[in-house]
């Protein structure tokens, strides 16, 4: 059975007000087994939509609550001693869930995040000096409040470029706020939703993604975007040069094709266009340029970068 995507949007709608482009995000994410982190500040129902998400898709769900004193074993799980036989057994953590929010995601130290990255990159965990395989599909989705810095430790850049997609969640506008405000008085309690599809029908529609048509046009075009970011020179943006300190990663060609396949298959289209690759490099390359401090000193951030590089680097 197809992935029915307008009905997964529209029933994920009945809770979440607005936020089109979070949700699509996450279902993209979901749909190309990449994850994603969000950034916004509190009350934008990141939380509820991931929530949702999952409800909907009929997955398995764990929420942790990133701390300064969460300990690996708090997340992967941990070797506890049964004294009825005499023997060491594991009990799973969290993470053994579909999907994973990683709540506050930069408050837990360099132990937890490294525990974290095997599970997001290697889709397994280690406990006791043995591999487990996490369920498919697997899918992290960090949050992170870009306006608290204090009890926070900024993410490796390692596991900063293991997330698909970095989605920065703006405030809802005004009608969509007063909407927000008539639901929640209306009903008072969490709006129930229906299950539409389940993992098997998510890891065929992964491959309906892959087989998507990426003219080779297209492909030149994600590999310039990605390299401009690299070298500004080469794309007429030489001025940019002293504020890039490095540039996207080889990842985020392959992140924006993979993005840009099911950003066109949301819109059921069986080929991309210059549209979805344009959508998509923003929340691909964001969180993997690292800029200068001159570039801080003057107010340019990665996301003006970007809109440059869409600008200068001719669409096919």
């Amino acid at each position: 059975m197809a992935f029915p995507v307008q009905e997964v949007v529209a029933e994920i709608r009945k809770r979440v007000v607005g936020q089109d482009v979070m949700v699509e995000r996450l279902l993209i994410g979901m749909l190309t087994g990449g994850h994603v982190l969000l950034e916004g500040v509190p009350g934008l129902a990141k939380t509820l939509t991931v929530h949702t998400l999952a409800d909907v898709l009929h997955a398995t769900f764990s929420r942790i609550q990133f701390t300064p004193d969460l300990l690996p074993a708090d997340v992967i799980g941990t070797m506890v001693f049964d004294t009825m036989h005499q023997k060491f057994t594991v009990r799973q953590g969290p993470i053994f869930a579909l999907i994973v929010l990683a709540d506050e995601v930069n408050r837990a130290p360099a132990k937890v995040q490294s525990a974290l990255l095997e599970a997001m990159q290697e889709r397994q965990v280690t406990i006791g000096g043995t591999s487990y395989q996490l369920p498919q599909p697997f899918l992290v989705l960090a949050t992170q409040n870009p306006i608290e810095s204090e009890g926070t430790y900024p993410l490796p850049e390692a596991q900063l470029d293991r997330f698909l997609l970095k989605v920065r969640v703006d405030y809802p506008t005004r009608t969509e706020e007063r909407e927000v405000l008539q639901r929640m008085s209306a009903v008072g309690e969490s709006i129930p939703v229906r299950r539409l599809a389940d993992p098997a029908q998510v890891l065929a529609a992964r491959a309906d993604i892959h087989a998507i048509h990426l003219d080779a046009r297209l492909a030149d075009y994600i590999v310039d975007l990605v390299r401009g970011s690299r070298e500004p020179a080469s794309v007429g943006l030489g001025e940019l040069a002293p504020m890039i300190a490095f540039g996207a990663s080889p990842r985020a060609s392959i992140a924006l094709a993979q993005t840009a396949r099911a950003h066109a298959y949301l819109r059921g289209r069986d080929f991309v266009t210059p549209e979805d690759v344009q959508s998509l490099a923003p929340d691909v390359m964001r969180h993997r340029i690292v800029l200068t401090f001159d570039a801080e000193a003057e107010g340019i951030d990665t996301d003006s970068v970007i809109r440059q590089l869409l600008g200068a680097v001719p669409v096919p």
